[in-house]
């Protein structure tokens, strides 16, 4: 009786090891290691290509865009000491930023508040995940700067070490093309708003038409580079996309309207780089760029008819592609 009992036991077990319906996976140590390294690797490349288009830890502290990440998860670790917390925290503030749920007072005053943009959920916690389970890249100013301004003494950096490198060749490429389409947008975004918010959106024309190209000029100066806006539907004809940036504009919009995620284009050819950014309107765009009388005023459609007779950059809604920056540098040089 026992050796039957014996036999039935082990070809039940082997019954279910081996049934193509069994509801029960043993994961062994290594799969689980993979898994966990695969979303690591997953969350350092998300942290890099979403964040560090502001957050950049390469930036010298007097020319940042936005404080570093390492920043972000000092403060927000200080809240929140679960994983769950500090994601759920993380998105809060970015699905639609407020300046009442900023943390960072001495950051909002430095920089203003973080513009609201259409950020995937699902990648934005895998930023958290990652982030707040790793050691993450730090300016080599940043842990003098947090000791002195918080008063935290030895100041050590939470999380394990990351194993494995990407390949920062081409990344280090990336981040500088998103460094200089958000400096020159910062620039041209700082002054536009000024005027809007002195002298209204009719001022604001003016800023366009006299103004917004020698700034992006100077920008380009600065960093060595060829710097366009370019769109499809132009207001200004010196604006108009040639027939490799019109695929492009075309690929981002159809990512748009399919709600998948994108990466700007890097294409590197003889050390010369091509890069590849979406323009993406938003609420304030709309005051020259969307719907005539419902969102353009009357006064202003007057002055573009008169300063842009063939204008064709109207009719947009809210997160929509405007057009795109294209940006060539030398990928030798300024690294």
């Amino acid at each position: 009786m026992k050796n039957a009992l014996l036999i039935l036991s082990v070809m039940l077990m082997v019954s279910c090891k081996d049934s193509p319906n069994s509801k029960f996976k043993v994961i062994t140590e290594n799969e689980s290691n993979s898994k966990t390294q695969q979303a690591a690797n997953e969350g350092k490349k998300l942290l890099e290509t979403k964040c560090y288009v502001c957050h950049n830890p390469e930036s010298d502290e007097n020319n940042v865009l936005a404080p570093p990440m390492a920043a972000i998860k000092a403060r927000y670790s200080k809240d929140h000491s679960t994983k769950g917390a500090f994601s759920d925290a993380i998105w809060n503030f970015v699905e639609k930023p407020t300046n009442e749920k900023v943390k960072m007072k001495g950051a909002l005053n430095r920089f203003g508040l973080m513009p609201f943009q259409s950020f995937d959920e699902k990648e934005i916690r895998k930023i958290s995940d990652y982030i707040f389970d790793y050691q993450i890249e730090e300016p080599e100013w940043f842990k003098q700067h947090w000791e002195q301004n918080h008063g935290k003494k030895n100041y050590h950096q939470k999380g394990k070490k990351m194993n494995g490198n990407f390949n920062m060749s081409k990344q280090n490429l990336m981040e500088r093309g998103m460094t200089y389409a958000q400096s020159t947008r910062k620039v041209l975004r700082k002054n536009l708003m000024l005027t809007l918010q002195e002298n209204g959106a009719v001022a604001a024309v003016e800023f366009c038409n006299e103004r917004a190209y020698p700034l992006t000029d100077s920008m380009a100066i600065i960093h060595n580079a060829k710097i366009r806006r370019v769109t499809d539907k132009p207001r200004n004809l010196e604006n108009q996309a040639n027939e490799k940036e019109l695929e492009y504009i075309e690929l981002f919009k159809s990512k748009i309207k399919n709600k998948e995620t994108y990466e700007p284009i890097l294409i590197s050819e003889n050390g010369t780089t091509h890069f590849y950014s979406p323009i993406v309107t938003n609420t304030m765009c709309l005051n020259c760029h969307g719907t005539p009388i419902t969102n353009i005023d009357p006064k202003v459609t007057l002055i573009l008819n008169s300063k842009y007779p063939n204008d064709k950059a109207i009719g947009y809604k809210e997160n929509e592609i405007r057009g795109i920056w294209s940006i060539t540098f030398d990928g030798k040089k300024n690294k």
